[in-house]
């Protein structure tokens, strides 16, 4: 049992599933007290049953000015303050061509993934710089920070802009004792990686050129790698986005 958090209130958003559900499970391995957030009650339920402990559940809306404050301050009222957290929350999208993609579709993957990591750095620093600082780390991701994909230019363009946040919000707000960094995984086993109707099986051979470690990666692993970047190990790791895509992008 790890205790590089042990006495830390940490804050997982997109928690009920996926990376978000397997960091949140390692944080508190490691001695967190943590709290995953969402959209979708029934994950987040099960996720905190998994989890056990002193672990907790908020809803929240990300697209939401209001519901994000409200996350942080029932956070901080519930468990006296916040240290650490994880901006996971983010869509996939409507795959489409980007002169095909519906307006709508590409609205909801900014406000999702670009505008609602802002708005939750933009409360979580509120309240980080008053107390003493924190961690804070964004999902971003080896399509569009690094790399590119046919018919996702929606989500290329969000997680391309989240790195660019990442590194101006980190210069803003490093001297206020808050250390802001970012993670892009590459494809990793979760429902988002795998096509309709695809199998692992499927999965496995379509990506397998593409990743020359020839496979797609662990959530744990995604999870390893936000829990070194949130850690007093990686005191001196400002603005930094972290690639973990088994050399996809190499």
């Amino acid at each position: 049992m790890g205790v590089r958090f042990t006495g830390k209130v940490v804050l997982v958003t997109g928690g009920g599933s996926g990376i978000g559900r397997a960091t949140a499970r390692a944080f508190a391995a490691e001695g967190a007290t943590v709290v995953v957030a969402g959209r979708n009650e029934q994950r987040l339920a099960s996720a905190v049953k998994e989890i056990g402990g002193d672990a907790s559940a908020v809803t929240v809306d990300v697209t939401d000015s209001a519901d994000v404050a409200r996350m942080v301050e029932t956070i901080v009222a519930r468990h006296g303050g916040l240290h650490v957290a994880f901006n996971n929350a983010g869509i996939l999208g409507e795959p489409a061509p980007a002169a095909d993609l519906r307006e709508d579709v590409f609205d909801a993957v900014i406000a999702t993934n670009l505008t609602g990591t802002w708005l939750c750095l933009k409360h979580e620093v509120a309240h980080m710089r008053a107390h003493g600082g924190g961690a804070i780390v964004n999902m971003a991701s080896n399509i569009g920070a690094h790399r590119r994909r046919p018919d996702l230019a929606a989500y290329a363009a969000s997680k391309a802009a989240v790195t660019a946040l990442t590194k101006a919000a980190a210069l803003d707000h490093i001297a206020e004792g808050v250390r802001i960094n970012a993670v892009s995984p590459g494809a990793t086993d979760t429902d988002m990686s795998r096509r309709p109707g695809e199998t692992d099986a499927d999965r496995a051979a379509r990506l397998k050129d593409a990743i020359p470690l020839g496979r797609v990666g662990a959530t744990a692993e995604v999870a390893a790698a936000v829990l070194w970047l949130a850690s007093d190990e990686a005191a001196f790791t400002v603005g930094h986005d972290l690639v973990v895509d088994g050399g996809a992008t190499a």
